[in-house]
């Protein structure tokens, strides 16, 4: 019940139409470097909570 390729393509000529071509690849950008940024921060909780167990402070 995943989504399908059919959807992917309708969401991704949605957005086609609402931001441009021009913006398209700056939102892009900015949404990876949204997720590497979270990612780097839950890394770094999931870090702390190890270090935390061993009983390193």
């Amino acid at each position: 019940m995943g989504i399908g390729w059919g959807s992917l393509l309708v969401i991704a000529f949605v957005a086609l139409l609402i931001f441009g071509p021009k913006k398209l690849p700056e939102l892009g950008k900015a949404a990876g470097n949204t997720l590497r940024e979270f990612k780097n921060a839950t890394k770094g909780l999931a870090d702390d909570d190890e270090d935390k167990k061993e009983g390193k402070n």
